[in-house]
């Protein structure tokens, strides 16, 4: 059923009745206490020190539930006298696990570590938490599609991993709101009274949710690339992606080495657009990761998912113009060692089925194909295609558990602060203003020409842990924030020129 927009605001924002708390309280104990662990990064290039323990909680509210384990870890404050509220942080996707982003990005929360815990819970079906993960064949999309996504065998790939996971798993818990009801019970099972938030992406539903339930937990939230309660993921991600796109474009071709370099980069790149889709080619390189020679087929749908996901980050989306005209001149091997590169690291950080159970109980079930402008899509370089292969997956999807007041907007004063880029291609600056004006204390940072997730940016150490020990989003320092500069262009597959 797809809810409108009159009656989300006639939706009343409550916290979650005392019953239902105390049964999730109850419900969770400590199967494994903390023990020292390391935590690494896909890659294996880094490793962190830290405390990992194990909580047991029901999976369902029915009787006789089946006990699924999260995975929990805590990196000590330096200080042998931290604050009594820690940091947590709640990673996107959905799909991707806390633990794994903060091995990747630990450096920016360096300086808050200072004084508070980082508490990293591995929500229900990502990472260690009974990840809901199919293995590298079925969790990728294109592998019974060749240079195309064909429908009817993702469709099979889909069932397969569907049917191995129902075996063992009711998929109608592992949602949004069953992870936030997760989250607060594995907070009281470690005697912590409020929390700090920093949510990225996806995450950022999780903790608009939380805090609607359990305002009085919050003391203050970090929202990186913002999810609007009311917003449906889906209908438009092509347009936000090829917007971004375009925005890539024009940088270039403002930049005087890029535009002497390349020419007209958004002509040539729907020129090998439309010679991918009259002839997909074979391509072998070696793999980034494995080193091993492996043989690609590429189509528009490899050409769509370079371009979409360089374009999430700053440094990737700087070699585009390089790969985009090298490609449309006939040599494809960046373009497939980008592409190896893309689908390796996603299908070994989301656990797909967890992705699907969330999307198919929270976005799809809203989407109204008649509202879809059809034409639009069409026109992008992603197409309606994987949009139309999202909602045949979720009409075979079980659907799950959603909150009465799951996609209400989210009111009060949790001191917040919001980070967006300007070129994000999937959740542009508009749901974070959305999110900020419904919000009585806070504010929203807009950074020019970035892309999704907003860590990176020089001295955001030092505001995050500033703002964290203030909670105060009015007054916050930012100014350091204003040196930051686009990398530039590669011109070479050396790289960027001097």
């Amino acid at each position: 059923m797809r809810l409108t927009l009159s009656l989300l605001l006639g939706l009343a924002v409550l916290t979650a009745p005392a019953t239902e708390v105390f049964a999730a309280q109850a419900s969770a104990r400590m199967a494994r206490p903390f023990v020292p662990c390391r935590l690494t990064d896909p890659a294996q290039l880094d490793a962190l020190e830290a405390q990992c323990a194990t909580v047991e909680i029901a999976e369902s509210d029915a009787p006789g539930s089946r006990r699924i384990s999260l995975a929990v870890a805590r990196i000590p404050a330096v200080s042998s006298r931290p604050k009594a509220d820690p940091l947590v942080l709640l990673a996107g996707g959905p799909g991707m696990g806390a633990q794994l982003m903060y091995a990747q990005t630990s450096s920016a929360f360096a300086r808050a570590r200072r004084d508070r815990d980082i508490l990293l819970l591995d929500q229900r079906g990502t990472g260690g938490s009974t990840p809901l993960a199919c293995g590298r064949e079925l969790d990728d999309p294109f592998a019974a599609g060749g240079a195309d996504l064909e429908l009817a065998p993702f469709l099979k790939l889909a069932d397969e991993c569907r049917n191995a996971l129902a075996a063992g798993h009711d998929l109608r818990t592992y949602t949004t709101s069953r992870a936030v009801r997760d989250l607060d019970a594995v907070r009281a099972l470690l005697g912590y009274e409020v929390l700090n938030l920093y949510a990225v992406s996806y995450g950022t539903r999780v903790a608009q949710h939380y805090a609607r339930r359990h305002p009085q937990r919050v003391r203050s939230m970090v929202l990186d690339g913002v999810v609007a309660p009311q917003s449906v993921l889906g209908p438009r991600l092509a347009l936000d992606a090829q917007a971004a796109l375009e925005g890539i474009w024009r940088r270039c071709a403002a930049d005087v080495t890029c535009r002497k370099a390349f020419g007209d980069i958004r002509a040539s790149a729907l020129r090998l657009q439309a010679d991918l889709q009259r002839q997909p080619a074979q391509v072998q390189v070696a793999h980034p990761r494995t080193g091993a020679r492996e043989s690609l087929a590429i189509g528009p749908m490899q050409l769509a998912t370079v371009l979409r996901f360089a374009s999430y980050e700053a440094s990737m989306a700087a070699m585009l113009p390089l790969v985009v005209h090298l490609g449309a001149a006939g040599d494809l091997r960046p373009l497939a060692t980008l592409y190896f590169l893309t689908t390796s690291t996603l299908t070994s950080a989301i656990a797909t089925g967890m992705h699907n159970s969330v999307v198919c109980s929270e976005d799809l079930p809203r989407l109204d194909p008649a509202s879809l402008d059809r034409r639009a899509l069409d026109a992008t370089y992603m197409g309606a295609g994987m949009l139309d292969a999202l909602r045949a997956l979720c009409a075979q999807w079980p659907r799950g558990e959603v909150d009465a007041d799951f996609y209400a907007p989210l009111t009060g004063n949790v001191p917040t602060l919001l980070l967006s880029g300007t070129l994000d291609p999937v959740t542009p600056p508009g749901d974070a203003e959305r999110v900020a004006k419904a919000l009585g204390n806070a504010q929203h940072l807009q950074f020019e020409g970035a892309g999704h997730g907003q860590l990176g940016a020089p001295c955001m150490d030092r505001v995050l842990a500033e703002f964290y020990a203030e909670a105060d989003p009015r007054t916050l320092d930012t100014t350091c924030l204003q040196q930051r500069h686009q990398p530039p262009f590669w011109i070479s597959l050396a790289g960027p020129s001097p």
